[in-house]
């Protein structure tokens, strides 16, 4: 009794019996009875906000999660921590991925919680929550947002926010007017839910059913769909089981787990974010996962599915053509079969009842006639990138995924705002251009901004991509010959700092190379100059963001937040 449900870690006023009693006294006045309070208590960590509008439904999902706990005989309580909207916070939202990790972390185990349902969606308050429940190793499960429904557009079917870049670009280009532009804006994102195409968020979500986090068929439903309400009803009964059975986190978040995520990843032309996420999920647990095990996976691991910004279909297809279990049915053969999920099944037991790929669909090919023989992403490395970096290869340029070109160099993001579109501008279409101090101290926090905007004199000659590099990330919804998370960044003098224009650079994608042509002797002289940018903040949480963040291969957490060694 002491250690579980509303007797769990009693608040400390020097007399354990007068805090159970004022704890029982408060619980009455929620309305709860003393039958309730003899059951498993669940939390539902709700990170619904207006100023999130993926989780717009969010407060429906987390009352049929309650409707399921009480049902199986759990006691349901819900509470709220921070919402990550993308495309609200500045300087980015994956600044405050680890803030959010830390105030989940906390709220896990500062209350009496037998369990919990973690509700998230929009991009990094999935992996924020997912690296909370690692660290306290609570019974948890997951319920997703889900995928927005398609939009329309004179006929074409639209996905944020892949389409958002698409648009935009030919709106700078001058191909779209003011008014078609503004026809767009009204029809992207048409529904509640996240990016439809395989973005981040939808990437965040086929990781974490496969990880094995949530119940099976959980990431594709769209959000709009009563399936949505139903998942999230099976869940509420599922945690009660989970807390009956004892399963917890650190029985499924294991390396095999997470080999057959980094398998995911690549089969579904996944974001490039999905590799600093799962390094950061995992590091929680003292698992390693070296930039070159992503590579190896890669080249045994084919893509099978046909989602944009890589493909042609959105994730409403997916689900139609059965979801992430059919994909790790394709996988069946390279995955490791023994990685336990939510069910209390692990997936070698689960994929037996799940059917290969239907002929009739093309939006998830067959293991033998995969739509490329590798996986989307591939690792770089070079002396340009000593510690690696990262190429969405599937939905880059194929002509340019062997390049040598003459960089064209932005010192930070408002250079390059200042600078891109100056008709003075020197630059060519067979030109790199390069942006430094855009990582993770940097920038600071790493922003989606590694696919740079190309310049208008480019655009006007029709181009639409030319090789691109940098130390930020990128949104999973963008497309290009795009060279990201250089690492170590710039701002830590990593070799990125020393580039200056005229430099020439050696991209070898097949050989999985990223070289800075210039002799070693004058790369020394301009270290030996170079100095650190001033830091970005000087108090709160910027500054312990400053003194604490991790670079791009070890996931940007915290370092005090790993186990200690």
């Amino acid at each position: 009794m002491a250690d579980r449900g509303i007797h769990k870690g009693l608040t400390e006023y020097g007399d354990r019996g007068f805090s159970a009693f004022i704890r029982r006294a408060f619980c009455k006045g929620l309305g709860l009875t003393d039958a309730d309070l003899e059951k498993p208590v669940i939390g539902v960590c709700n990170t619904w906000s207006e100023l999130n509008p993926c989780h717009r439904h969010f407060r429906e999902l987390a009352d049929a999660v309650k409707r399921g706990v009480w049902q199986a005989g759990g006691t349901a309580l819900e509470f709220p921590t921070i919402s990550l909207g993308e495309t609200f916070l500045h300087p980015t939202s994956m600044f405050f991925r680890n803030l959010q990790a830390m105030e989940t972390e906390e709220m896990l185990r500062g209350q009496p919680l037998d369990g919990v349902v973690l509700l998230a969606g929009c991009d990094k308050t999935v992996p924020a929550q997912l690296m909370a429940a690692a660290s306290v190793d609570l019974p948890a499960i997951m319920v997703l947002a889900g995928p927005m429904l398609a939009g329309r557009y004179q006929g074409a079917r639209l996905g944020a926010c892949t389409d958002c870049r698409k648009y935009w670009g030919e709106h700078r280009a001058g191909a779209m007017t003011d008014e078609q532009l503004s026809m767009v804006e009204g029809a992207l994102c048409p529904s509640t839910g996240t990016c439809m195409v395989m973005g981040t968020a939808s990437t965040m979500a086929a990781l974490t059913e496969t990880l094995g986090m949530t119940l099976p068929g959980g990431a594709a439903i769209p959000a709009p769909l009563s399936e949505r309400v139903r998942h999230a009803e099976d869940c509420g009964r599922q945690i009660v089981a989970m807390v009956q059975q004892d399963i917890r986190p650190s029985r499924i978040l294991t390396r095999d787990a997470f080999e057959n995520a980094i398998r995911m990843l690549h089969a579904c032309g996944g974001s490039t974010n999905g590799v600093i996420h799962l390094i950061a999920i995992a590091g929680r647990l003292g698992i390693e996962l070296p930039l070159r095990l992503f590579d190896g996976l890669s080249r045994t691991t084919p893509m099978l599915v046909n989602l944009r910004p890589s493909g042609k279909y959105h994730m409403e297809d997916l689900w139609e053509a059965g979801g992430v279990p059919v994909v790790l049915k394709e996988l069946e053969p390279l995955l490791q079969g023994d990685a336990l999920t939510v069910t209390g099944k692990t997936w070698g037991e689960m994929l037996g009842r799940v059917p290969r790929a239907g002929k009739w669909q093309e939006v998830i090919a067959p293991r033998e006639k995969p739509l490329q023989p590798e996986g989307g992403l591939a690792i770089l490395i070079g002396n340009l990138a000593p510690d690696g970096a990262v190429i969405k290869q599937s939905a880059a340029t194929p002509e340019l995924l062997t390049h040598r070109g003459r960089a064209v160099v932005f010192t930070s993001q408002r250079d390059l705002a200042e600078r891109i579109d100056d008709p003075q501008l020197d630059v060519k279409p067979e030109d790199i251009l390069v942006m430094q101090n855009a990582g993770p101290i940097g920038a600071p926090g790493m922003p989606e901004a590694g696919s740079l905007p190309l310049p208008k004199k480019i655009l006007a000659h029709g181009v639409r991509d030319m090789v691109r590099i940098s130390d930020a990330r990128m949104s999973g919804t963008a497309f290009g010959t795009i060279v990201l998370h250089v690492a170590p960044e710039a701002a830590v003098g990593g070799p990125l700092a020393l580039v200056r224009t005229g430099d020439e650079i050696l991209l070898d994608v097949p050989n999985r190379k990223l070289e800075l042509l210039v002799p070693e002797e004058e790369l020394n002289r301009r270290r030996a100059a170079w100095r650190p940018p001033e830091p970005a903040f000087r108090r709160g949480y910027g500054k312990l963001f400053l003194e604490h963040v991790l670079q791009a291969p070890q996931g940007c957490d915290f370092d005090f937040l790993r186990p200690a060694r």
